[in-house]
């Protein structure tokens, strides 16, 4: 059986000439940054950079690496007049665009590169956005809410490299091929299940979540015989990329909800590299993603390194712990 390209499935797909050109360089970049992961341990590359990001967070030198990748290639696309960074303070405009050039893209290069010291999953998020011109993008053409996403995909660097892309209909699924460097078809129309038992969280906050979260997981603990009615597993990857990916494959819910720690900043994770463009995902391929009391997708970004709570994967376990929200007349322990 002849196997599909991430080239042929975009032309029988038939995706438009400007995206097909974002998809094929995201690709590109992922294929440069697996093979920088590849070899950072060799290189001494997968340490700290000694340096911060504009969130106040320390560096790691791949950071940098896998935002220059991005950066360089997506400044040669000729499709996209912007680029934002998750690790940049500010709208980084592609010169010299050339008048086709109307997208932004909005992306973290390397999502949970705290894993990079041993040698766990990393990922890249992207968010493609629709600006209507090629000079000139300003901070309020970019704050765009996440139903107006024009595209949004993530690559997961694991024991294999996967693509996954979406346009809001549907969700596909691509794996690296690295003797071709090319990403092959792996699945279309992905579907998360409608539950799980599944939850991934990180439980060192414990002490600072709000009670209707403290509510939730505690009932997905008590197992088969507590409120919930079954028994549950707790995943933890700490990179919201190969947390997500496993949700995808086989359901689950992923929360990093507001909490004490960080309701000054009104979350952990961004909306816009974060937050909108896994939404967009998990919402395709029939999830759903809130707050715990807003849909991700509907809400109206303020600035470009805004956080959120977020609550994300199959739509009866996001429902449910929505409900806890809902309920606060409900005591929890």
């Amino acid at each position: 059986m002849a196997r599909t390209t991430l080239e042929s499935w975009m032309k029988a797909q038939s995706i438009p000439a400007p995206l097909a050109r974002i998809f094929a360089m995201t690709a590109d970049c992922g294929i440069e940054i697996s093979v920088a992961l590849r070899v950072a341990t060799a290189s001494g590359q997968n340490g700290k950079a000694g340096s911060v990001n504009v969130q106040g967070e320390e560096q790691k030198a791949l950071d940098i690496v896998a935002n220059d990748i991005f950066l360089r290639r997506g400044a040669a696309s000729g499709v996209l007049s912007a680029m934002v960074s998750e690790e940049l303070e500010d709208i980084w405009p592609v010169e010299a665009a050339g008048p086709d050039a109307r997208y932004a893209l909005v992306f973290d290069p390397l999502d949970g590169s705290s894993n990079l010291e041993v040698n766990g999953a990393v990922g890249s998020i992207f968010s493609v956005l629709d600006i209507g011109k090629a000079a000139g993008v300003t901070k309020e053409d970019v704050l765009q809410t996440g139903t107006q996403q024009v595209a949004a995909g993530y690559i997961l660097y694991g024991p294999a490299t996967v693509l996954v892309l979406t346009t809001g209909e549907s969700v596909t699924m691509f794996g690296l091929d690295e003797v071709a460097a090319e990403f092959v078809l792996v699945e279309d129309g992905v579907q998360i299940p409608v539950e799980a038992n599944e939850f991934a969280i990180n439980m060192s906050r414990y002490h600072q979540w709000y009670a209707p979260t403290r509510g939730f997981i505690e009932d997905c603990l008590s197992g088969k015989d507590g409120p919930l009615g079954k028994p549950y597993n707790m995943r933890w990857c700490a990179a919201m990329v190969a947390d997500l990916h496993r949700i995808l494959c086989r359901g689950g819910v992923f929360l990093y909800p507001e909490d004490e720690g960080t309701k000054a900043r009104g979350g952990r994770l961004r909306l816009m590299y974060e937050a909108n463009p896994m939404s967009l995902i998990v919402e395709a391929a029939g999830g759903a993603a809130s707050t715990g009391t807003t849909r991700v997708l509907s809400i109206e970004p303020s600035d470009l390194h805004q956080r959120v709570g977020i609550i994300i994967g199959s739509r009866a376990e996001v429902e449910t712990a929505c409900q806890y929200y809902a309920d606060r007349a409900r005591p929890y322990p």
